[in-house]
């Protein structure tokens, strides 16, 4: 009885952040049907369901620990992973007591958050949340009981004892930066090799460190960031049904079943994946197992097949309703629904340019297909689209809701996670309670992940930008070049490099606020350069250190890395040239939206 007690208890992060998202689903939906039916809705909804994400995503990454699920550059210096998890669970200690300072400091000013409820019971979320991370991280260091307790508890209040004592005095930055860069060798996990340099540098000027824990709320209660689990969930519920199948059916009778339409299938169909999963690992494990055998059975090459699966998988970055599409929005402060329209164009562009420049259209000298598939055939089109119906309605209900002015992004987005749910589960009736609970389970992992690189890398943009380094940036460039296209070869030149060395979520955060002042200097639309900025970051996924995809290829196709990123490689090329073309050629990214202002007029 007392070992199973002591299981729930360990356990019941996952069960948290998935209540936590399920009322973020549900909240937003009784909302849209209770202002028609009842002229007034939940109190300070959108409030809530905010502050609800901020205890989903701690709950989660709590979750993605145990899961071993947070991100790092893996273990470069295996015999110091120790040290690495020590060093995480003792900044994780010191953001536990920034976090804690923020709550007391909030708690004297009693903000009522809805129903009674004060603010500050949400935002005590994040001292417990850092507390247990760094407990969990400390225990990494051993798996001898008596060690692993004394490191759990050790490190994280080493972390915490540092801020106190040291809290508000100016310390030196270099022995921070050295040591940081030695953990992220180590194996530690992201969020706490950026929170540390965060950290460090506040240190430095010997300014608070609850400005930390701050920014780390600020963005976790975004107004929009809500969209981001709900979008997300309604993904990996198509990714863990059928819908692949059907879809990709939908998409042969398109394109046709020989080699060439298969090839062109494939492609969209992990573009348009991905746009939904949030994450192009994501199709990688759930459309790997089909599309690889789909390919080889029209008489492709192995090697080309997962090559083209794993690069097609980068491209649904700029498709509605892809979660860096809105984190940039949120970020720029640039209207969601007109980023979702720059998307579209720049999208169809890059997938034109890895079939053709990336050569998998190409024979390769092997004209046999003996094994191809019919062409395209009307009444097989109408009949696989039938199929497929929910799945093909499942953007119109994300996009148009959100387009047609009927629904917020967070009314949106939990639109379309119901919708995913209730198609999956009756009309089809292939997600049963467990399917959905392990859908919820992977949402809250990823995204509980994510939300502490975004906090963490925002505290990080937050000292950049008062240090004045943006504007320092445009007077260093425009006094090397006055040219803009100069300007814009030399931009997407750095972007590709950062895509390659930085999580792209804490690209976002970190990078856009540096450069999009920048970039205005020169006379770019900051539409134009958020397209330009993520069609860069598709590069990244292919990139090692940081290039995931390459990684969750080797793990699905079994193949060496260095097989997986030498395959990828014509495909670098053919979305850097993909890449150039919307670069110089503005009008693919801002020509959609402002046909559609023009509309609307």
């Amino acid at each position: 009885m007392m070992s199973r007690l002591l299981r729930g208890l360990t356990q019941a992060d996952a069960g948290l952040a998935a209540l936590a998202l399920v009322l973020m689903a549900v909240i937003p939906l009784v909302e849209i049907l209770s202002r028609p039916l009842m002229g007034k809705g939940i109190d300070n909804a959108p409030v809530v369901v905010q502050h609800l994400g901020l205890l989903m995503a701690m709950s989660g990454a709590i979750a993605a620990e145990r899961f071993g699920h947070l991100t790092s550059l893996g273990v470069m210096v295996p015999r110091f992973y120790v040290l690495g998890q020590f060093g995480a669970a003792a900044v994780c200690g010191v953001l536990a007591w920034a976090s804690g300072a923020l709550v007391f400091s909030e708690m004297s000013a009693e903000q009522m958050l809805a129903y009674g409820m004060p603010v500050w019971w949400f935002q005590a979320t994040m001292p417990v949340g850092f507390a247990l991370l760094g407990l969990k991280l400390g225990a990494r260091c051993s798996q001898q009981i008596g060690a692993k307790f004394l490191f759990a508890l050790s490190a994280p209040v080493l972390g915490a004892f540092l801020a106190y004592s040291f809290d508000g005095d100016a310390l030196p930055l270099w022995p921070w930066v050295i040591g940081l860069v030695l953990m992220l060798s180590f194996g530690a996990p992201i969020f706490a090799v950026l929170g540390g340099l965060a950290l460090a540098l506040f240190w430095q000027e010997g300014l608070p460190l609850a400005s930390i824990a701050l920014s780390h709320y600020q963005i976790t209660v975004n107004p929009s960031l809500p969209a981001l689990p709900l979008f997300t969930l309604a993904g990996l519920i198509f990714a863990g049904t059928g819908a692949a199948q059907r879809l990709g059916a939908v998409f042969v009778a398109l394109f046709g079943g020989g080699k060439t339409g298969t090839v062109i299938a494939a492609t969209v169909l992990c573009s348009c994946f991905t746009a939904f999963t949030g994450g192009s690992g994501v199709t990688i494990l759930a459309l790997g197992g089909l599309l690889l055998p789909l390919l080889q059975g029209v008489g492709y090459p192995e090697r080309k097949g997962i090559s083209l699966v794993t690069s097609a998988s980068a491209l649904g970055v700029l498709l509605a309703p892809s979660v860096p599409l809105i984190m940039y929005a949120i970020i720029a402060r640039v209207p969601i629904n007109t980023m979702f329209l720059a998307g579209i164009v720049p999208a169809v562009v890059m997938v034109v340019c890895l079939l053709i420049f990336g050569g998998y259209l190409r024979n390769d000298g092997n004209r046999q297909e003996s094994t191809a598939g019919p062409a395209f055939n009307m009444a097989g089109l109408r009949h696989a689209a039938w199929v497929a119906k929910w799945e093909l309605l499942a953007p119109v209900v994300a996009i148009g809701s959100l387009g047609t002015g009927f629904a917020t992004p967070t009314e949106s987005a939990a639109l379309t996670a119901i919708y995913a749910v209730l198609t999956q589960a009756w009309a089809h009736h292939e997600l049963d309670a467990q399917k959905l609970g392990a859908c919820l389970s992977q949402c809250t992992q990823i995204i509980g992940g994510v939300m502490l690189i975004l906090g963490m890398a925002l505290g990080l943009t937050n000292y950049l930008v008062d240090a004045g380094i943006p504007d320092l940036a445009t007077e260093w460039v425009q006094s090397v070049t006055q040219n803009k296209w100069v300007f814009l070869l030399a931009l997407n030149v750095f972007l590709f490099a950062a895509g390659a060395l930085m999580e792209i979520y804490a690209a976002i955060v970190v990078l856009v606020p540096l450069l999009l002042p920048l970039a205005i200097s020169y006379g770019i639309d900051p539409v134009h350069f958020g397209i330009i900025f993520l069609a860069n970051m598709e590069m990244g996924f292919l990139c090692p250190p940081a290039g995931m995809n390459i990684y969750f290829a080797s793990a699905v196709f079994k193949q060496p890395i260095r097989t997986v990123a030498a395959s990828v490689a014509p495909a670098l090329v053919a979305i850097f040239v993909g890449t150039l073309m919307i670069s110089w050629l503005p009008l693919l990214a801002t020509g959609l939206p402002s046909l559609m202002a023009s509309f609307m007029r």
